[in-house]
């Protein structure tokens, strides 16, 4: 088995680091201090990500993309993942993976748009009442002659605020076969200003400054059925697709931030003197860095045999879960162990490491909690035995 990188791996993580510690770690003060990314700010990353050709590196390059397999992919989002999270992921866009579904004039609409920089999306699935479990949404699309017209509520719908078209998963109708309805939904592609649609804001976080979440409201909002994304009723298969790498996406930022978490816990190390001797030769400090190093080696490894798994094609459900799962449990940590050995200073907003404590939090609940992946480790161990 090769662990080396290629010369391409290796470039593209220079490349992408330099980026980051040139052009975003300036602004992640600005960005902390007022919870806003200002628009001048991030049109000018946004032009210098293209530039760099660091934009939608994700998308296949059929359409403009940088074509990158998943483990270099991988490698690329760990280097953002150092970053303030608006800073990287507004500002360096990875337009979603699902509007590879786009077909015809959605194409030229969304698609191609979104990885030229010139348009952004955002996806909308959880409900005040529906967040793992999807099927029990309410937001609903029902026929009106060729039309469909849509209610309900989405909520925590990142980046909404910055995004120029949504991603909608409504429910289209009901499956009664089993023995508990289930709604069978349908994806949307629907621009902003739409008559019906109103982007409200959302709640104050504790996680990722800059980065904010809003609500969405539907009433009698009426689209035409060319705004359907695939399939009529197959939106929890697109999205059940696209889910997969975007916990892989998580994962590999997480990384990122122990890995600076660490870098600086290990300089602290080093520099802080008490009692006559640097603080990492006390056993106390020393086998926390050698755990913290130990935990996020493991983490890598996962995340990186779970994107080697995608590019091969035999990846499953419970690879993403068990990297998603390790990485953001290492991540959290990691970054409390940062911060414990830097003592009080470590809490001061002078270093970055109390922003790293603080978004480490919500790692363990979007796009799916840990006890979501513990489920779906734990189904995958006990189907083949028929539990």
């Amino acid at each position: 088995m090769d662990f080396s990188l290629t010369d391409e791996q290796q470039l593209i993580v220079k490349t992408t680091r330099e980026f980051v510690e040139n052009e975003l770690y300036p602004h992640e003060k600005e960005v902390e201090d007022s919870g806003v990314l200002r628009p001048q700010l991030l049109a000018s990353i946004r032009a210098k990500a293209m530039a760099a050709g660091l934009y939608a590196a994700n998308m296949p390059t059929e359409v403009g993309g940088g074509g990158l397999d998943t483990v270099t992919w991988v490698l690329y989002e760990k280097e953002l993942g150092r970053a303030n999270y608006a800073l990287h992921y507004c500002g360096v866009g990875r337009p979603s993976n699902i509007l590879m579904a786009c077909k015809g004039e959605q194409r030229e609409r969304y698609l191609l748009p979104a990885v030229r920089g010139e348009r952004t999306d955002c996806l909308a699935l959880s409900e005040p009442g529906a967040g793992s479990d999807l099927r029990s949404m309410k937001t609903s699309a029902v026929r009106a002659g060729d039309d469909f017209v849509i209610n309900g509520t989405k909520h925590f719908i990142s980046h909404a605020d910055h995004a120029d078209f949504v991603i909608l998963l409504a429910a289209t109708s009901t499956d009664t076969s089993g023995k508990t309805p289930r709604k069978i939904m349908t994806a949307f592609l629907i621009d902003m200003g739409h008559p019906g649609f109103q982007v409200l804001p959302g709640y104050r976080n504790v996680s990722h400054r800059g980065y904010n979440n809003c609500i969405l409201q539907f009433n009698d909002c009426r689209v035409p059925a060319s705004a359907v994304l695939g399939e009529v009723g197959q939106g929890f298969e697109v999205a059940n697709t696209w889910l997969g790498a975007t916990r892989l996406q998580v994962a590999a930022c997480c990384l990122g931030r122990a890995d600076r978490a660490l870098e600086l816990a290990k300089r602290w190390a080093v520099d802080r003197v008490q009692f006559g001797q640097s603080i990492g030769k006390f056993q106390g400090i020393g086998f926390k860095l050698a755990d913290m190093a130990v935990e996020l080696r493991a983490a890598e490894l996962l995340v990186l045999e779970a994107a080697w798994k995608k590019d091969q094609g035999t990846a499953t459900d419970s690879d993403m879960a068990i990297a998603k799962l390790k990485a953001t449990e290492t991540l959290a940590m990691i970054a409390d162990e940062a911060l414990q050995i830097h003592g009080g200073m470590g809490l001061m907003s002078d270093l970055p490491l109390e922003r790293i404590w603080r978004d480490a939090r919500i790692e363990r609940i979007w796009d799916g909690t840990s006890e979501i992946q513990r489920h779906i480790i734990s189904r995958a161990l006990l189907r083949p035995l028929g539990g």
